[in-house]
């Protein structure tokens, strides 16, 4: 597309694409490249590829063209200047950490975190030498006391999992900053047509394709974006200002051709992480996410329309001891970062605790509510955190984190209101 500024629904249908479709055969649709590599014109083009000098299709390990579409199209969507896509989201987290900390750094992160993760944060970068310190979600006097000499990221969600947390971007943008650090943002929960986290202070945003933006839950895939123009030559920094042994001490904050070098840390991404550790997605993938983000400002108003109402149905509900939503529960911070809708998730504590909330789960299972671990399909989604996909986290985590017993989290679909509605009732009832 051209540099015309279009609105983001029909970003999200054009967006990454050239004119007049694919530039060889001109087919409308993307075409899905299945190749495991691409010719070169000849010795010197290949060379030239492969020392950075020139940017094109190498190896599919690296690059495909349905990928690239997919990259520049979330990349439009969130107004970043580049984007990479990754074999899943928590590969684009994985991979986003270790792009920017190396062994000794740390990160501060908050403490709301999806289970997978913390876990990833808690148990495993440790193994590799970064080390993680946590905060209570906007306890910003905790966070500015956690980051230290060796601190490299601060890293949130815009709202946790499950707990559904607002995270106020800017405030924490304001103290990465001001430490000369960067604010990366999981904002799986909070697609750009609710959210650009890049437009409140952020310099990175995760998504996980496999939820709203893909919606149909036909794939794994996640996406790193970047806004561009993060300043790595600060030799804090020490993968981007130390040469590198893997491309002839290339320095990444300082070597690179200067259009690349706004774009460090997804050229770095690209040839360090993806090239040589192999965390690829598969074209197909990226083809099946591409069907998804065509509709994805249509679906995410549905869906955003439709958890609005639960949460106002279950509010009433005698059965039901406490509910969150975000415009509900946190107004302010959702009037100001999720105006045109607060998402598609709702949780609620059930009357009884964890024995209760698991029996309203196995009851909701069936013709409409799948019970299962995932969220954002366009399908009504339950599940039971605490003893599912937080539960590898100790009780004193669990409580950090906003994971309660009684906990039941809601991923609400496109279905119609009143079966929705009536399906609670009826699983209610049922307890």
């Amino acid at each position: 597309m051209s540099n015309r500024k279009f609105h983001i629904e029909t970003l999200a249908v054009h967006a990454g694409q050239p004119d007049h479709g694919d530039p060889t055969t001109y087919a409308r649709a993307v075409p899905v490249y299945r190749t495991t590599a691409y010719n070169f014109r000849d010795s010197k083009h290949g060379a030239d590829l492969f020392g950075l000098r020139e940017l094109g299709n190498i190896y599919a390990r690296l690059m495909n063209p349905t990928n690239d579409v997919l990259a520049k199209r979330i990349a439009a969507l969130e107004g970043g200047a580049a984007a990479q896509t990754l074999s899943s989201g928590t590969a684009a987290v994985y991979f986003t950490v270790t792009n920017i900390a190396r062994a000794g750094d740390e990160i501060v992160a908050a403490s709301n975190l999806y289970g997978g993760t913390f876990s990833q944060f808690d148990a495993i970068l440790p193994n590799v030498g970064i080390k993680a310190r946590f905060a209570p979600v906007n306890d910003f006097a905790a966070t500015e006391a956690a980051i230290n000499e060796k601190t490299r990221i601060v890293f949130i969600e815009a709202v946790g999992n499950p707990a559904l947390d607002v995270a106020d971007i800017e405030k924490y943008a304001e103290i990465a900053h001001r430490h000369g650090l960067p604010l990366v943002v999981d904002a799986t929960f909070t697609p750009p047509p609710l959210l650009r986290a890049l437009d409140h202070g952020a310099d990175f945003v995760i998504h996980s394709l496999s939820k709203w933006i893909g919606g149909h839950g036909a794939g794994i895939g996640g996406v790193v974006v970047e806004k561009g123009g993060f300043d790595f030559t600060n030799p804090k920094f020490a993968l981007y200002n130390e040469p590198d042994a893997g491309y002839h001490g290339l320095r990444f904050a300082h070597d690179l051709p200067e259009p690349l070098k706004a774009i460090a840390f997804s050229i770095r991404l690209l040839t360090v992480g993806i090239r040589n550790q192999g965390p690829t997605l598969a074209p197909d993938a990226a083809w099946i996410f591409l069907q998804g983000v065509e509709s994805l400002p249509l679906r995410i108003a549905r869906h955003s329309e439709n958890a609005l109402a639960v949460a106002k149905h279950l509010q009433n509900h005698p059965k039901v001891a406490w509910v969150k939503y975000p415009s509900l529960t946190q107004p302010e911070l959702a009037k100001k970062y999720l105006p045109n809708g607060a998402g598609g998730m709702v949780v609620f504590g059930v009357k009884g605790g964890s024995e209760q909330a698991r029996c309203f789960a196995d009851s909701l299972n069936g013709e409409l509510f799948s019970l299962l671990a995932n969220v954002g399909d366009a399908k009504s989604l339950v599940i039971h955190p605490a003893s599912t996909t937080h539960s590898q986290l100790s009780d004193e985590d669990l409580r950090k984190g906003g994971v309660l017993p009684e906990l039941i989290r809601l991923s609400i679909g496109i279905e119609h209101i009143d079966d929705i509605i009536s399906e609670l009732d009826r699983a209610l009832e049922s307890i």
